[in-house]
């Protein structure tokens, strides 16, 4: 009888820490979910993913929006039809040590600026995980890095 009693337990257990949703996969959905919003031009679900406060850093070192700044940047664009498309590969996500937070690094594919990264933070707001800061950024390579930094240099000395 005791073996039996210690061996439910022990079952009882395993399908208790099994039935528990993987946060990562929570955020993992969610940043799915705002890429397929913005590639439908979907501006209800794509704003609806992230957080009032969210920043947003875009690929050229002017781009920074906070909040209703960048649902005020992004509507127009999505009402005409002319979301994007970026199409996720590789992604890491960290969950913080409260599961209230999450950090991601992504790869992804876009049809007119190739190789690009999205990183960033989600926080676990009234149960639901929202995007509290998104920055999408071109990798150079190491080979390149130099050029690059001489042309974007004499841009601004323009």
């Amino acid at each position: 009888m005791k073996y039996t009693t210690i061996f439910f337990s022990c079952i009882c257990l395993l399908y208790a820490v099994q039935s528990r949703a993987d946060p990562s996969g929570d955020v993992a959905t969610v940043l799915d979910a705002f890429h397929r919003a913005a590639s439908e031009s979907n501006f209800e679900k794509y704003s609806s993913l992230i957080s009032d406060e969210m920043v947003f850093l875009g690929t050229d070192g002017t781009e920074r929006w906070q909040g209703k700044e960048f649902r005020d940047f992004a509507e127009p664009h999505f009402r005409k039809g002319q979301g994007w498309t970026y199409v996720p590969d590789n992604r890491h996500i960290t969950m913080s040590a409260d599961g209230e937070h999450a950090w991601f690094d992504e790869a992804l594919e876009n049809a007119q600026l190739g190789a690009c990264r999205g990183s960033g933070v989600l926080v676990l707001q009234q149960g639901s995980w929202k995007i509290i800061q998104y920055n999408l950024s071109v990798p150079i390579p190491n080979a390149m890095v130099v050029d690059v930094a001489s042309e974007i240099a004499a841009l601004r000395s323009r």
